[in-house]
């Protein structure tokens, strides 16, 4: 197997848990390229649900080995959390085969009461529907070359200089913007060194590691997380996460070069989800969106909260073409629309007074659009014990071929359920 990047092409929750999982049994090493614990992989396996937010899928395969990249932002206290659970329930949680880059940032405790304050503190309709976890003020502080990384644990005086530091501008913030108290700076490096102990163990050059695996003719999957239209600089700003999604950031989160990426596989869910505020012009506020958010069980993997729901956006699926290059599609949940008489794709916008084919680059310039839809018909079937492509009822293989002409990419895999087996090569 070719060295592989996985990537959402929505809104995140295209269900890019399952098909990692699917594809970890032909790759040897798993790694987790951006983002942090905002996002959430929901892995079915026989009677047993995993709920993955830092770790990589790949950790449920013995033998594997994961790494979390340079360009993750990592929560001590929820890493250990993740690590704790997984053991309980059997799963192998050694360093051997689980490890940190020593360059991936670190969520502290001020990040997250600075990401809740602020949002706390804004107006309605200014909210963006961040997570609160701390993503975007630990990403703020990389950029700002204030940040705490992952090495700096074995090295506790630098840690509590660090913390120090921060803390002169976080508190100014905390007391004289939004009414709160100041964090105390042994109280937080406590906290984080109360966590950050197990975490040394796992410290490692992840960079070195995928490289050996190389030498060694082993494969290697890497693993994003949100989608395409969360990416901080292509997605719907400033409805986005705080780091690039696409597939190019495969190589820059794991600190390899971008020629050893052989193969990129768009994950599609056959409608479209979205979850928190923004722009979303195919969303349904119907009785089929509730249809929609019913069966798919569209709720946050992460959050809890409940996904809004619409018609596949293909307007949105060619701008991810055209970011992510995708060699193939892995078209997920198709499961969830048999029993609707009736199946929309949204082909092109009206914008301005004019049909377009791409998303409008303006801010909330997708807010303005009008979508222009083609309509095929539906089926009744239930499809979830199809196991061949040919064992398909014509309806829904049309609908599968109309995605696969609209985007040009050819669509691998199709998803007919939640098992880990329940998936259709082509």
């Amino acid at each position: 197997m070719s060295n592989v990047v996985v990537m959402g092409a929505q809104w995140g929750d295209e269900g890019k848990g399952k098909i990692v999982d699917l594809l970890t049994r032909e790759s040897d090493v798993i790694v987790r390229f951006q983002g942090g614990n905002n996002a959430g992989h929901t892995v079915l396996v026989g009677e047993k649900q995993y709920i993955l937010h830092l770790i990589p899928s790949g950790i449920l395969h013995e033998g594997k080995k994961c790494l979390i990249g340079n360009g993750v932002v990592l929560d001590p206290e929820v890493f250990c959390r993740e690590i704790d659970s997984l053991r309980a329930q059997g799963v192998d949680m050694s360093p051997a085969r689980l490890m940190i880059s020593r360059k991936t940032h670190l969520i502290m405790p001020y990040h997250k009461v600075l990401d809740q304050a602020r949002e706390a503190h804004k107006c309605k309709d200014a909210k963006i529907g961040t997570t609160g976890r701390g993503i975007g003020p630990c990403y703020e502080d990389k950029s700002a070359r204030i940040g705490v990384r992952s090495a700096d644990l074995a090295m506790p005086e630098l840690l509590r200089s660090k913390i120090e530091a921060a803390l002169v501008e976080k508190n100014a913030l905390f007391t004289g913007l939004y009414g709160q108290q100041p964090l105390d700076a042994d109280a937080v490096f406590e906290e984080v060194m109360a966590h950050g102990a197990k975490l040394v163990p796992y410290l490692a050059d992840v960079s070195s590691e995928i490289h050996d695996a190389w030498a060694e003719g082993r494969s290697v999957l890497f693993e994003g997380a949100q989608g395409t239209h969360l990416d901080i600089d292509h997605g719907t700003y400033p409805f986005v996460t705080s780091s690039n999604t696409v597939s190019g950031n495969a190589a820059a989160g794991s600190g390899v070069p971008p020629t050893k990426l052989d193969r990129i596989i768009a994950i599609v869910k056959a409608y479209t989800t979205r979850v928190g505020a923004g722009p979303f012009p195919t969303e349904l506020d119907d009785a089929t969106g509730e249809y929609l958010q019913q069966k798919g069980h569209e709720f946050g993997a992460t959050t809890g909260r409940k996904r809004r729901c619409g018609w596949l956006d293909a307007v949105v699926l060619r701008e991810s073409v055209r970011l992510n290059g995708p060699t193939d599609i892995a078209l997920t949940k198709l499961d969830v629309l048999s029993g609707l008489k009736e199946i929309s794709i949204c082909t092109a916008y009206t914008y301005r007074g004019e049909q377009v084919a791409y998303p409008p680059q303006e801010q909330n310039g997708m807010a303005h659009v009008t979508p222009v839809y083609e309509t095929m018909p539906g089926w009744d079937d239930d499809i979830t014990g199809c196991t061949t492509w040919e064992s398909l009822p014509a309806p829904v293989k049309a609908y599968v071929l109309r995605i696969e002409e609209i985007t040009g990419v050819r669509i691998s895999l199709v998803s007919v359920g939640p098992e880990r087996d329940q998936t259709i090569r082509r």
